[in-house]
C-alpha cells in the first residue's frame, strides 16, 4: 500500500482553512535556477497530478517561479483544485536564471495578484504571500495593499515569507498574519525565534529547504544512523523531525520526480523517538 500524507495531521490555516500538514513546494517543477519550462514537462504535470492520490492538498507556488511557468502548470495539472488549497506569492522579480529581486511597489503587487487570478483559473486565492518586503517601498505600503486584496474578496488568507518577529507584529496591525514561510530545516535553525514566535500565536510556519541535513546526512551523521535503524532516507528523517518540531509546522518538500515526491510523502508515517528528536535536535543545533 502506497503511504500517504495523511498521517502528517491537519492545521487549520486562519483557523478555517484546514490542509494536511505535509504539503507540496511548485518551485522545483520548473526549469533550472527556478528558470523557465522544466526538462521533462510531462513528469511535472505527473507529480502534480499524483498530490491529491497520496493525501497531498496543500501546494505552495509563486509567480516567480519560471517566472509564471510554475503557476500555469498547476493550473493545467489541477483546475479546478477539487480540494486542494493552492497558496501563492508576489513581490519578487526575475531578471534571469537564479536572479530575483524584490519589488513591493503597490501597484505591481496589484499587478501580480490579478495576474496570478487569472493564470490558477480563480476567483479567490486561498493563501496570498508577500515573497519578500521590499525594503525600498514603505513597508505599511505593502501591507495596506494587501488588506486591500483580502477586503476586496481577491485573496481569503494573507502570509509573509522570510520576515522577523518585529516584521510579522508590524503586518499584524494590517491583517490576520496566518502563515509565515522562511527558511527553516535540520541544520539552519536561524527562524527558531520566528517558529516560537508562530507557535505561541497559532500562525501556520512553512518552512522552506526543508529536506537540508548537511553533515548530519553524512556516514556516522545523526540523521544517516537514524534513517539507517528506521530504514528510511535522510529526508524522510528531516521531515519526520521537522512534523514532529512543532504542531504548527508545514513542511512543503518540493521534487520533479513523482518517484521521489512519494518518497517525501512516506515521511508522513515515520515516527521519531523521543531520544531520536533529542539526538538530532542537539546535533542540528
Amino acid at each position: 500500500m502506497t503511504a500517504t500524507a495523511t498521517a502528517a495531521g491537519t492545521f487549520k490555516i486562519g483557523g478555517d482553512l484546514e490542509v494536511t500538514r505535509l504539503g507540496f513546494g511548485a518551485m522545483r517543477i520548473v526549469g533550472k535556477e527556478i528558470w523557465g519550462e522544466p526538462e521533462d514537462r510531462d513528469e511535472a504535470l505527473r507529480v502534480l497530478r499524483r498530490l491529491p492520490e497520496l493525501g497531498v492538498d496543500f501546494i505552495d507556488t509563486a509567480d516567480s517561479y519560471g517566472p509564471f511557468v510554475s503557476e500555469d502548470l498547476i493550473r493545467e495539472a489541477l483546475h479546478p483544485y477539487d480540494g486542494i488549497v493552492v497558496a501563492t506569492k508576489a513581490g519578487l522579480t526575475r531578471q534571469g536564471p537564479g536572479r530575483w529581486a524584490p519589488l513591493g511597489r503597490p501597484e505591481y503587487l496589484r499587478m501580480c495578484v490579478q495576474m496570478s487570478l487569472r493564470r490558477l483559473g480563480v476567483e479567490r486565492i486561498d493563501l496570498y504571500q508577500l515573497h519578500r518586503i521590499d525594503e525600498k517601498v514603505d513597508r505599511d505600503e505593502q501591507f495596506a495593499v494587501f488588506k486591500a486584496f483580502q477586503d476586496e474578496g481577491l485573496v481569503r488568507h494573507i502570509g509573509l515569507s522570510e520576515v522577523t518577529v518585529e516584521e510579522i507584529e508590524a503586518a499584524r496591525r494590517w491583517f490576520e498574519v496566518t502563515t509565515v514561510q522562511n527558511r527553516y530545516n535540520l541544520v539552519d535553525r536561524g527562524s527558531e525565534e520566528v517558529l516560537d514566535y508562530c507557535e505561541r500565536e497559532g500562525i501556520g510556519f512553512i518552512p522552506w529547504f526543508p529536506l537540508a541535513a548537511g553533515d548530519l546526512a553524512k556516514p556516522g551523521g545523526a540523521a544517516a544512523e537514524i534513517a539507517a535503524a528506521h530504514g528510511a532516507s535522510t529526508g524522510q528523517v528531516a521531515l519526520a523531525w521537522l512534523l514532529q518540531r512543532s504542531p504548527v509546522m508545514l513542511p512543503i518538500p518540493g521534487t520533479g520526480s513523482v518517484a521521489h515526491l512519494e518518497e517525501n510523502v512516506a515521511a508522513a508515517q515515520l515516527t521519531l523517538t523521543a531520544d531520536e528528536a533529542a539526538r538530532l535536535d542537539a546535533a542540528g543545533a
